[in-house]
């Protein structure tokens, strides 16, 4: 038998266990840089859906003093929107986030349902501008939310296979919640009626 061949065989076990052991570390490694890509895409996702309600929050002072401007007396409603906005704009986790923008979406819809019973207010330029704006707003933050989910959707899927639940577990990467702001969005997307 050669030196060679004596090499191999009396190394063999510790070849094969170097072998299996740098094949795990560049598993493990691809894998977590995968997971940690998707999770950069699902923060990336979010920051663009943070851009789309800042702007909607900026443009709901100046629709609140419109029609305060013909319904002043309708208080209650104004409140409403004002004081939801303010939550949204406080709240800090996602969570807190999602019932915020949620209830300041029903908020929105409440104020819209009211402008109704005002047609000089719906035929003003300004309002209409206003509500043009907040809905091609709304429609921004529809495509931006349907990317992020579909990024978390992709993040929790990648998450929830073998081995990278693995390297999720000892990375602490956790699930990932999908970001929706109600489903009545009716007074947004509702066309403005023409009366004659």
């Amino acid at each position: 038998m050669s030196n060679f061949q004596m090499f191999l065989s009396e190394h063999m076990v510790a070849i094969v266990t170097g072998s299996l052991f740098g094949f795990a570390l560049l598993i493990i490694w691809l894998f977590y840089n995968r997971l940690a890509a998707l999770d950069e895409r699902c923060d990336t996702a979010l920051a663009d859906i943070d851009a789309m309600l800042k702007h909607r929050h900026d443009l709901i002072p100046g629709l609140i003093e419109t029609v305060r401007g013909f319904a002043g007396h309708e208080s209650s409603v104004l409140t409403e929107v004002t004081r939801a906005r303010a939550s949204a704009l406080q709240a800090t986790r996602t969570d807190m986030r999602l019932e915020a923008e949620m209830q300041l979406g029903q908020s929105i819809n409440s104020l819209f349902s009211l402008v109704e019973n005002y047609p000089d207010l719906q035929a003003g330029s300004h309002f209409r501008e206003l509500r043009a704006e907040l809905t091609d707003t709304h429609n921004r933050i529809t495509a931006a939310r349907r990317f992020y989910n579909l990024a978390v959707n992709e993040f929790n899927s990648t998450l929830r296979q073998f081995p990278a639940n693995l390297v999720g577990s000892v990375t602490r990467l956790a699930r990932r919640k999908a970001f929706d702001i109600g489903t009545q969005r009716d007074a947004l997307e509702a066309p403005i009626p023409v009366k004659f």
